[in-house]
Parts: C-alpha cells; structure tokens; sequence
C-alpha cells in the first residue's frame, strides 16, 4: 500500500488565502532554558488545507463538528484537470466517470504553486455549473488543490450549491505528486466545536506498489 500525505504543510511561510498573514508559531518554552519544549499557534480556520463546514455560508449550516466523518472517508477519484484554464465547468468533469458517493479530488494547475508562494489569486476553481454538476451526481466531497474553490463570485454560488446538496468541501490538498486515479482518502478536520470550517490532515492510499 502506498500512502500520499496530501495535506499543506504549514509554517510562518505558508501561503495563506489573500495573504492574510494570521499563521504564528511561537515558542512558550525552549530546552535550553526549561527543559521541555512548548508553544503556541495561532491560525486561521481556513489554514492550508482544511473543510469548510455549511456554517460558513448557510445560515442555520452545521459546523465543523457537526460533519459526518464519513463524508470525508472513502472511495476517492484524482481527476487530471491540468490543462483546465481559468475555471473547471460542468462540461470538463462530464468526461470523467464520477460516481454516487465518490469523493472527488480535483488536480489542476495549482498544484505546480509552491506552498509558500504569495497568494496567487487567479487561481484556478470550480464554478457554478461545475458545482451543480457535481450536486446532481451525490458525491460524499469535493477536493481542490488550492486555497479556494470558488473566486470572484460575490453570491458565492460554488459553496452554497455545494453545501445544500450536503457536498463537503475540502480546499488546499497538495496533488502534484499524486496520480490520477483511484484512491482510499482520509480527511480529519479538527473537531472544534461551533466553527465554520477547521484545518485538516488528508491522506491517500492506494493499493499499488512501487
């Protein structure tokens, strides 16, 4: 079995969405002087990569604590989209065999941005139709390999169609490194009880061997 962390790794220098610049790192205690380390973090709920909770965008949403764990484990699909520009349409994921209860990862050209690149805000996303697309066809989550899934909607139609027809969203996995295909994911966001979305670790396994 081989496993992908897919998760960003996070430190002072990390990317943040619109170059926030929230992420701190501080130590409380060192070994030299106490012998025992310890610090503190400071971060935004929308850090590197994390699940966006209905909360966000929905009125009476659930939060992040509220999410079944078992929409964020499961049988995955990696889709190439790499040579997608500007956004990923209803039209583009129509070409690929997507399921009832998959959890779609999309690859796209975001995923050749260094983790702690200025923010790239003509990143590519998912736009309406392609939300809708996947709404209809009842998938347990959707992945992207940025900061956001969505952009320069001030209706924010990406999230609120995805979060109605009970999609989980997942932004900023890593995939340059992972193939297209089929995969086994684990995705844990913190169980912050009461927030809008939470970071998270994502990994992915598959049953091929090197």
């Amino acid at each position: 079995m081989k496993i992908y962390d897919i998760s960003w790794p996070i430190s002072q220098a990390t990317t943040e969405y619109k170059n926030k610049g929230t992420i701190q790192l501080a130590a409380v205690k060192g070994f030299d002087t106490d012998g025992v380390r310890d610090s503190i973090i400071t971060l935004g709920t929308h850090t590197g990569t994390h699940v966006d909770a209905p909360s966000h965008f929905l009125r009476d949403g659930k939060s992040i604590d509220m999410i079944n764990l078992d929409r964020v484990m499961g049988r995955a699909k990696v889709i190439d989209l790499m040579t997608v520009h500007e956004s990923i349409s209803g039209d583009d994921l129509a070409r690929y065999e997507i399921n009832e209860g998959d959890i779609i990862l999309l690859r796209t050209a975001n995923s050749a941005l260094g983790v702690n690149d200025s923010f790239n805000r003509d990143f590519i996303y998912l736009d309406s139709s392609g939300a809708r697309y996947l709404a209809e066809k009842r998938i347990k989550a959707v992945a992207i390999d940025y900061l956001g899934i969505e952009r320069g909607d001030p209706e924010h139609t990406t999230h609120i169609t995805l979060m109605k027809a009970d999609v989980v969203i997942i932004e900023g996995v890593r995939l340059s490194h992972v193939p297209a295909g089929d995969y086994f994911m684990i995705c844990l966001p913190l169980a912050i009880i009461g927030l809008e979305a939470a970071p998270a670790r994502a990994i992915l396994m598959s049953e091929s061997i090197d």
